[in-house]
């Protein structure tokens, strides 16, 4: 068995993490955001994937590496479905 863990994933894992720890010292603040939770949500699943990458470096490569490119797609649709809630068209009321 061999073990491949890229530098780029840590990296990136230890990004992440320090995006957590903003997110957790500044909850009250991010509420403020339209649809904060629909937003943060996408943050989270996309943090689950960059842990997923690192882990399936070390063992169950083939499960781990569908359950990482499916947090980055349930990722990419929380992120739409928040553009959609605000930026998306609002009807005007007459």
């Amino acid at each position: 068995m061999s073990y491949e863990i890229f530098e780029n994933e840590i990296v990136m894992l230890s990004l992440g993490v320090g995006v957590l720890i903003f997110i957790l010292g500044n909850r009250s603040r991010l509420k403020s955001l339209a649809a904060s939770k629909i937003l943060i949500m996408a943050f989270y699943v996309l943090l689950l994937g960059w842990t997923v990458t690192v882990m399936e470096g070390l063992f169950w490569e083939k499960i781990l590496n569908y359950i990482e490119h499916a947090c980055y797609a349930v990722s990419s649709i929380f992120v739409a479905v928040w553009c959609w809630k605000v930026f998306g068209k609002r009807r005007e009321t007459v």
